[in-house]
């Protein structure tokens, strides 16, 4: 199953084949730094792709989406449920030790401990053997027809590195001060030599990398800056030669300006909101012993009170997709008769709310992230006055990407009513959204990014079918049985997918715009 979905700026096209002896100092930016540096903690679209750059799986990924061979160099299946992988010969981490079969199986142990966040991409697999140095076995609870898509995401870590520096483990949250969260040691194309939070990230290339570089780059110095203005300033000024997302009122003004460019594409990243669904009295009326949205007229009313063509117009100035669906056009199970919304109503709302014994509404807080998703607080922002005006008594909390995660997720209890999430499949794949954000008990991890705990006993039964059917029809039919579901429940509040802006300098001579929003710094070659 591979999808092919991606975009190429004209940028790209350009290939120069020569290496220039002369230093190549790749800078870029975007709103927020990198979670850490823990491979199997902080599954988040940038600090993967960070990750990506210093630490391989047995598969990885090609700025088009497909799969292409890694740290494993060919697989087979042995029988219906076991994978043999023959591994890469001659691969070393960056601190010299090399690279073997006990590695794997080390970090398929770690990937799946307590505070694992990256534990999903190995959910269905229940052993990983050695056969020798350079062969493992994966052994899989069911036949699973997206095991290899999953591998790009599952990084190997060198045990005998974990063990010296006591990281045996992966400690969860932004604030995880764990040796492996400020420090990296992977097979990558490039590899760490500097890390000061919230301020930069220096890559060098990685001189013994196995493989053969696409990228031309001596130097790579990340920057995260906060506001929008500040970035298109560094821009402007050479300060740095590539920002993303870009403001979508400067991109007619970068168009215009000499020597920068604008790439610009569809995302496959999906933008929603969710509610609550699991505790008897929700976080903001204690004392009540009720929660809303555990009804689904509220949770309709909701939705119905949201005019998503006026967020798409004003806030996304049309570049955003409205969207009926959790997940994108793009995504292997996407079907475009479920992705019609349902109308803006807001007099239906206030129907529904006093339906539901709510007529002059209740209290509620939107969590909602301010440097992660193309204006994310400017939607937030829009969403407040449209619930306002069918009687809820909404509050907004905005904070940056690190606080709202933590909060939101695992690390601090879910501790939300009302949030604010995007997703983009890591497998391409619609199983992917239903184990993570739809489902709380389809499987060891299931729900890693449930944070309203919504749950409906059929989709938890389609969704461990479809992780073990190999008929692709039978597949998919379930798939869009499983999603018609979730929308008739109003589980989630689908928003749109967002566009993909960039912004770079005439110093860079290719750079592949995928539709993951990765930076993939294996392929970037300066002037």
């Amino acid at each position: 199953m591979k999808t092919r979905i991606a975009l190429v700026a004209a940028a790209a096209l350009a290939t120069a084949l020569a290496v220039p002896a002369a230093a190549k100092t790749f800078k870029y930016s975007t709103t927020g730094d990198v979670i850490g540096m823990d491979p199997h903690i902080n599954n988040e679209g940038p600090t993967n792709a960070m990750k990506d750059n210093l630490y391989e799986g047995l598969v990885t990924r090609h700025w088009d989406l497909t799969v292409r061979p890694a740290l494993a160099t060919e697989w087979a299946q042995v029988n219906p449920t076991t994978t043999r992988f023959k591994l890469r010969a001659g691969v070393t981490f960056h601190d010299g030790s090399p690279f073997t079969a006990d590695d794997v199986v080390f970090s398929f142990d770690r990937i799946r401990g307590d505070q694992s966040d990256m534990k999903t991409y190995v959910t269905g697999v229940k052993e990983v053997r050695k056969v020798d140095d350079l062969t493992i076995e994966m052994v899989t609870e069911a036949p699973d027809p997206v095991l290899i898509q999953n591998l790009s995401l599952f990084h190997i870590m060198s045990k005998s590195w974990a063990q010296k520096h006591n990281t045996l483990l992966p400690l969860r949250g932004a604030n995880a001060e764990s040796f492996a969260n400020r420090n990296a040691n992977g097979t990558g194309p490039f590899k760490l030599v500097e890390r000061v939070p919230d301020t930069r990230t220096v890559l060098l290339p990685n001189e013994k990398w196995w493989g053969k570089p696409e990228h031309n780059l001596t130097r790579v110095e990340f920057k995260p800056i906060a506001n929008a203005a500040t970035r298109v300033a560094a821009l402007l000024t050479g300060e740095i030669d590539m920002m993303f997302p870009v403001p979508l009122q400067d991109v007619p003004r970068l168009e215009r300006t000499a020597g920068v460019k604008v790439l610009q594409g569809p995302e496959l990243r999906t933008i929603f909101l969710g509610f609550d669904q699991f505790r008897d009295e929700l976080l903001d009326m204690p004392g009540s012993g009720k929660n809303p949205f555990k009804d689904v007229r509220v949770r309709r009313a909701f939705y119905q009170a949201i005019d998503i063509n006026a967020i798409h117009r004003v806030v996304m100035r049309g570049a955003s997709t409205p969207t009926g669906l959790m997940i994108a056009p793009g995504i292997a199970g996407f079907d475009a008769k479920l992705n019609e919304r349902y109308p803006f109503d807001p007099e239906g709302a206030k129907k529904l709310l006093a339906e539901a014994g709510y007529p002059q509404g209740f209290p509620v807080t939107l969590d909602c992230p301010n440097d992660r998703y193309v204006n994310d607080e400017a939607i937030c922002q829009a969403v407040v006055p449209m619930l306002t005006r069918v009687g809820i008594a909404i509050k907004l909390n905005a904070q940056t990407k690190g606080l709202h995660f933590d909060k939101i997720g695992l690390k601090e209890g879910r501790k939300t009513s009302f949030y604010m999430l995007g997703w983009t499949p890591g497998t391409y794949d619609a199983h992917n959204m239903l184990f993570n954000i739809i489902t709380m008990s389809s499987g060891p991890g299931s729900g890693a990014w449930n944070s309203g705990r919504y749950s409906n006993p059929k989709v938890e039964e389609l969704t461990v079918k479809i992780a073990s059917e190999m008929d692709a029809e039978k597949r998919k039919s379930m798939i869009h049985e499983a999603m018609k579901i979730h929308k008739e429940d109003f589980g989630h509040i689908p928003l749109h997918q967002q566009a993909l802006a960039w912004a770079v300098r005439d110093s860079i001579a290719t750079i592949p715009q995928a539709a993951n929003d990765a930076v993939m710094l294996k392929y970037v070659r300066m002037k």
